[in-house]
């Protein structure tokens, strides 16, 4: 199998250790061990201290599994199945849900494997195209009519990344609704789940309205774990969780027994840990919103409405390309080009979830004023 490089990996793995300023990370800034140790209740201290550094349990340690289901309404922990990372679920997933000539409706802009390897496999990819003018909304008229005979999955990720994007309800339930009368999977990659600004905006998982609905999660985004490498599936279909744990077989086939426990902590102290989340991000949006209001005339936005970033757009004759290159040459401030998406317009994703944005900003308008 021949799969092509991810551009944005391609692109972080040039800067994102080299810069001091990473203005475009997508997650929230992680927590010390001491300060995440910090949250364990009795139980999860006796697991950390006696852990054994063996195999883990294919599937996820019994408690994390149990603590992932308490995140949804109609889950159980035998309807979830845990990985190394996000990444390593849309993988086996994709595979296991498609094959060569099956079609698959991808929203987008959007993370490149939940395109690509559907076409690496064979299958034929429709992008739904998501449009800025249009506040970057999902369209269920467009889903519609993107359909075909032989739609097998449709994949959708809100909040969405990059543009901040999310649904209202009634969308949500439009699109369930189109994906049962088409007999799909419907794909739902949460990863900015429980990052809304407003409860009201808080949504269901997909894997909660229906059979052939699944859920991604991962520790990375709203958790700010990325480094413990963990994510799952939710989905109902035990059937279809079975193939996926069997095909997760030749890839890392467990994960790593110290992430699960430093995940179980989290999740047992969620209202603690994403708190702290929005604390860092909410006084960071309230300064971007300060920011492209007195740079109105070089960039425009879409103000985002749920997560750690967004998708601005530079209005300048300069490509976005050779902006971000220059900036983060002379700065050592990293924004990351629309380009890494194959995005026509010249927009490029800023991220705010780092404690550090409000020095990276004013790093920013110290490049724009010397230009």
């Amino acid at each position: 199998m021949h799969i092509p490089d991810f551009k944005l990996e391609r692109y972080f793995a040039q800067w994102e250790f080299v810069a001091p300023y990473m203005l475009s990370s997508s997650d929230v800034d992680g927590y010390q061990m001491n300060e995440l140790l910090a949250l364990a209740d009795e139980e999860c201290r006796e697991l950390w201290q006696n852990l054994l550094l063996g195999y883990t349990e294919s599937a996820g340690h019994p408690l994390l599994r149990q603590q992932i289901a308490s995140l949804y309404q109609q889950i159980q922990p035998e309807n979830i199945l845990t990985f190394a990372g996000g990444e390593e679920a849309i993988f086996a997933l994709m595979n296991v849900t498609l094959r060569k000539d099956d079609h698959a409706i991808v929203t987008w802009p959007g993370y490149q494997s939940l395109y690509t390897v559907a076409q690496t496999i064979g299958a034929d990819v429709s992008l739904l195209q998501l449009q800025e003018d249009q506040g970057w909304q999902l369209e269920p008229s467009a889903l519609r009519k993107a359909l075909r005979p032989n739609t097998r999955l449709i994949v959708i990720n809100f909040p969405h990344n990059p543009t901040g994007a999310h649904l209202d309800r009634h969308t949500l339930d439009e699109i369930v609704a189109i994906a049962n009368e088409a007999n799909a999977y419907l794909f739902s990659d949460e990863s900015y789940r429980f990052l809304e600004y407003q409860p009201e905006q808080h949504l269901p998982g997909a894997a909660d309205l229906g059979n052939k609905m699944i859920s991604l999660g991962v520790m990375s985004k709203s958790f700010a774990l990325a480094g413990l490498r963990l994510g799952w599936l939710a989905t109902r279909d035990v059937d279809l969780l079975k193939r996926v744990a069997a095909f997760k077989d030749y890839l890392s086939i467990c994960n790593s027994a110290p992430s699960e426990i430093l995940a179980l902590i989290a999740l047992r102290a969620q209202a603690q840990v994403l708190a702290r989340s929005l604390a860092i991000i909410q006084p960071n949006l309230a300064l971007l919103d300060r920011f492209f209001a007195e740079w109105s005339d070089i960039f425009s936005w879409q103000r985002p409405q749920a997560g750690s970033i967004a998708f601005p757009h530079l209005h300048t004759r300069q490509s976005i390309a050779d902006f971000a290159q220059n900036l983060v040459q002379q700065e050592g401030v990293m924004l990351l080009p629309g380009t890494v998406y194959d995005h026509p317009g010249n927009n490029f994703r800023i991220g705010f979830g780092r404690k550090n944005m409000p020095e990276a900003l004013l790093k920013l308008e110290h490049f724009l004023k010397r230009r």
